[in-house]
């Protein structure tokens, strides 16, 4: 572990409560030598597919060994399990619910070694837990102690069937793809599932998406006249969907799940 071990945040708390801001004191509380780092606690609440995706984005960026506390959690107070996991390089702290299903197959590909730990040992939890508030009671300071040395087999037993999302994968057309749209960012930009690599090099297509039609990849969005729809690679590759000085999501009234179809042009 690092001397100064980074635990991230990634929430659908807002921040308009003190829900965020007390996951900060108690890790602070346990380890204060820890750097904590927020991702967002913007996530669309209960949508657990937009929290594994903002992770799958992040965490590639942060040190080794990191700690990810992730906390979208509609099944709060079930008999759903908490989770610690060694996820390749990085480690995820969160409800069993999928969230780090994308982490999961990042480590993966790079053939890393993946293990995981139900959150059994109450010793690493905050006293009178409740049934509502798993964040501020259980895994903030499982990853606090995380972050002060407590390795991960001291928290439970080991778990061999985490929960995966079964994530939308595009599918091939005679002359195209059926995609899927995975995110929504700040700006109303609309990433799906299709990358790079599915366009084989080709710029030329027709898009079909809730009625409309878009046509061609565009290099960035300053090539294009404000108001226009088009489709770019974005920062990670993937097929994005936007507005020039505007919202793709508000404009085709779209949003994570949506479907669409890409049909390469001859």
């Amino acid at each position: 572990m690092m001397n100064r071990p980074v635990i991230s945040l990634t929430t659908d708390f807002g921040t308009g409560d003190y829900d965020a801001g007390v996951l900060n004191g108690v890790i602070l509380s346990i380890a204060p030598e820890a750097r904590i780092s927020v991702l967002t606690h913007d996530i669309t609440p209960f949508n657990i597919l937009e929290g594994a995706v903002i992770l799958s984005r992040c965490t590639p960026y942060f040190p080794e060994y990191s700690i990810h506390v992730a906390v979208v959690d509609p099944g709060v107070g079930t008999s759903r399990r908490g989770l610690a996991a060694r996820l390749g390089r990085q480690i995820f702290v969160g409800p069993d619910n999928g969230l780090c299903t994308l982490m999961v197959e990042a480590a993966r590909k790079e053939d890393l070694p993946v293990e995981y730990y139900a959150l059994e040992n109450e010793i690493y939890w905050l006293p009178n837990v409740t049934h509502i508030f798993h964040g501020r009671d259980i895994f903030a300071p499982v990853a606090a102690h995380i972050a002060a040395g407590v390795p991960l087999n001291a928290l439970g037993s080991p778990v061999v069937d985490p929960v995966l999302l079964n994530m939308p994968v595009p599918t091939r057309l005679e002359n195209g793809w059926h995609g899927t749209l995975l995110h929504v960012d700040h700006f109303g930009n609309l990433t799906s599932n299709l990358t790079a690599g599915h366009l084989e090099g080709r710029s030329n297509f027709s898009l079909q998406i809730q009625g409309t039609t878009i046509n061609n990849l565009t290099t960035t969005y300053g090539v294009a006249q404000p108001g226009s729809l088009i489709c770019l690679l974005d920062d990670s590759g993937s097929l994005e969907i936007a507005v020039s000085q505007g919202s793709a999501a508000d404009r085709l009234k779209a949003g994570v799940g949506t479907e669409f179809d890409l049909v390469f042009q001859e």
